[in-house]
């Protein structure tokens, strides 16, 4: 059980509160430009549906998903999903979120190239997510280094998905400001707004990234000192 008491689990505890800060900052700062509405009055909705027909996709249909900033885009059903707190807000946050996620549906459309590697590489890392734990603890509890130097090699498909994710995600975040502003959806000092609440959600993958590459560290330590 010292594997999970050692001195390593320092580097476990610096990785929650990583993410714990992204977490409230992301919350905090959609909460604060949520109070703001856009003169133009466009729901998140209404700008999703604008801009996915400037920029000439047709066959991308929007939906409302329950919950709180669970946004996101399906490819394979061809569907844009807008949380409770977005399709129906006139809100700069919301209306921030939502060309985000239209900026991964023309991602798509333009079969991007980071983002066709992720998506190449989404299995293998669903694999290394679902097996390196209960691999690693085998490993543990047989004594056999072997195997937990395995499920680490499983687990570090799991970083490397995860720095794949970042350019999508800043990409798509760029393509959403530019198109807001080019489409005067927004006036400049709500695109500053929008521009606050989509940095703090892609540090979310930051985090996420730092988190992950934590505790791939403390595995790899603690495989190594078994040598």
């Amino acid at each position: 059980m010292y594997y999970f008491y050692d001195a390593t689990y320092i580097l476990v505890i610096i990785g929650v509160i990583i993410s714990l800060i992204a977490s409230m900052n992301v919350k905090s700062t959609f909460n604060r430009y949520d109070k703001y509405n856009s003169r133009s009055g466009l729901t998140g909705a209404m700008a999703a549906q604008e801009i996915l027909r400037a920029a000439g996709i047709t066959n991308v249909r929007i939906e409302r998903v329950s919950g709180n900033l669970t946004d996101h885009y399906s490819p394979k059903e061809g569907v844009l999903r807008l949380s409770d707190s977005v399709y129906n807000s006139t809100s700069v946050a919301a209306i921030g979120v939502a060309a985000h996620e239209c900026g991964h549906a023309m991602q798509y459309d333009e079969e991007y190239f980071p983002i066709k590697i992720r998506a190449a590489v989404i299995p293998i890392a669903n694999i290394g997510s679902a097996l390196s734990w209960p691999i690693i603890l085998l490993g543990l509890f047989l004594g056999a280094t072997g195997l937990m130097q395995l499920g680490v090699v499983l687990f570090s498909l799991v970083v490397v998905f995860q720095l794949l994710t970042l350019p999508v995600e800043f990409d798509a975040s760029a393509r959403a400001l530019r198109t807001l502003r080019e489409r005067n959806m927004l006036e400049s000092s709500e695109l500053t707004g929008a521009r606050k609440v989509l940095t703090a959600a892609a540090l979310t993958y930051v985090a996420a990234l730092l988190t992950s590459i934590l505790q791939l560290l403390r595995l790899v330590l603690l495989t190594r000192r078994d040598d």
